[in-house]
């Protein structure tokens, strides 16, 4: 997942769920001391653990149904990578808007999941259909079978976030309807 990374300049990566930093590692080797790392966890104590072992990120002990509010306090824009290995359940269609919205136009998406080892299942379907709503690309990785339980390590990988210009000329994510309902938690 840290391969999507850029490995020139200085890349701005947000982590989704950073948990106690398996992930954060791997990003932190990848960017070598290079760019910005942000890493979101609503865990009180997993997001000090993080800070603790990590004291070159930026961990921001929230939720990630935040995303544009904790980006847009912390003047981030025009990220160039978001990982996650959150569940879709709990967020559906919002995270992959704002996941969008805060990508630069060259920005990459990547996502484990370990629904997507049944990817022929109704849900999996829903959730590509769901990121082709919101990427102009989007690859899944094959089934990591070794794992238990199985799991798509990278997949869905989404880049170039669609974009549309809203009335005043800001670019926006393009979304499958307007809602008004924030991101379950």
């Amino acid at each position: 997942m840290a391969a999507d990374v850029p490995s020139r300049g200085e890349p701005t990566v947000v982590e989704l769920g950073a948990g106690t930093g398996a992930l954060t590692t791997a990003l932190q080797h990848r960017l070598a001391g290079r760019g910005r790392h942000l890493a979101i966890e609503r865990n009180g104590p997993w997001a000090e653990l993080l800070r603790r072992r990590y004291p070159q990120v930026e961990v921001v002990h929230a939720d990630v149904a935040d995303l544009v509010d904790v980006l847009a306090e912390r003047n981030v824009a025009d990220v160039d990578t978001v990982v996650s290995g959150l569940p879709w359940t709990a967020y559906r269609e919002q995270l992959p808007a704002a996941v969008a919205a805060a990508l630069a136009p060259t920005g990459v998406f990547t996502q484990f999941a370990y629904s997507w080892s049944r990817r022929w299942a109704p849900p999996a379907r829903a959730e590509l259909a769901m990121l082709r709503r919101h990427f102009a690309h989007v690859a899944v990785s094959p089934t990591i079978w070794r794992n238990l339980p199985p799991r798509s390590s990278t997949a869905p990988v989404g880049r170039s976030p669609r974009r549309r210009a809203d009335p005043v000329g800001h670019a926006r994510p393009v979304t499958a309807a307007p809602s008004t309902r924030a991101i379950a938690t």
